[in-house]
């Protein structure tokens, strides 16, 4: 479930699912076109992502699992893409278009792609690697559902924030997990430039903020469950936070920090 990405196919499809709770007042019916999609998309992006990722077999247990079961990866990457193209079929145009750009940043950011001499990778460049990660599960979980259910995306301005900031923290988190990887490639990411000490200071004043919006959000589209699912969302990310610096794995990693997110949508999709 955790090295496949079938939890993060899930964790998606759980923010899609969250947002679309909003967006229509209930809970959307499930599975949708855009629900498989979502969940295709997230597949295939990070198990070809696992296929082509060098690491050390002494620094990841992930990587270890991969180099003696990567015909997973190779099969749940051909299952994503048979989801991405069922999806497809039955989405409008400009789903489409915004899912198109959206999958040359996904590919982009772990295949050697582009054309500059020893960075051919988004994720070569240190400063963008957070932006662009975070940008694109900011899209695909909060403005795909908007521009999906044919709303307009400036009614929904704060929930795209929070959105953001949710994300944004836990790809902090993940940046602080590779750190030792990124530095031996030669790639400064935001932890590296910063500190551990002071990512884990942005990482709080990134789940207060969050937490700050939600109330903000919650005097705009009142809703007091959403509210408390919002709240007790940043308080558990915290926690995850804590733990994982604690136990530092790529299992913890996965089933923690990636975990928030399916958390976060079962808060805000309980009755």
């Amino acid at each position: 479930m955790l090295y496949t990405s079938l939890f993060a196919a899930c964790c998606a499809t759980g923010l899609c699912m969250a947002t679309e709770r909003l967006l229509t007042g209930g809970v959307p019916p499930f599975p949708s076109a855009l629900h498989v999609l979502v969940a295709g998309s997230t597949l295939l992006v990070y198990n070809v992502h696992f296929i082509i990722k060098k690491s050390s077999a002494q620094l990841s247990d992930l990587y270890y699992w991969t180099q003696r079961y990567i015909w997973w990866h190779y099969f749940f990457s051909g299952l994503g893409l048979l989801l991405c193209l069922a999806g497809a079929w039955f989405l409008p145009g400009n789903i489409l278009l915004c899912c198109g750009l959206l999958a040359v940043l996904a590919f982009t950011y772990s295949i050697p792609m582009l054309p500059f001499r020893g960075k051919k990778r988004l994720k070569d460049f240190g400063r963008l690697k957070i932006l662009v990660l975070t940008g694109v599960w900011t899209i695909v979980t909060s403005v795909l559902p908007v521009l999906f259910w044919n709303k307009n995306i400036s009614d929904y301005p704060f929930e795209i924030l929070l959105r953001f900031l949710f994300m944004f923290t836990l790809c902090v988190a993940f940046d602080i997990r590779d750190m030792q990887t990124d530095l031996e490639a030669g790639i400064y990411t935001l932890p590296n430039l910063i500190g551990i000490r002071n990512s884990y200071r942005l990482m709080n004043a990134a789940l207060i903020l969050f937490a700050l919006l939600s109330i903000v959000q919650y005097l705009r589209y009142p809703s007091l469950p959403r509210l408390t699912g919002e709240l007790l969302t940043a308080a558990c990310t915290r926690v995850a936070i804590i733990y994982t610096r604690k136990h530092p794995s790529d299992r913890a990693y996965l089933a923690y920090i990636d975990g928030m997110m399916l958390l976060y949508a079962f808060f805000l999709l309980i009755p």
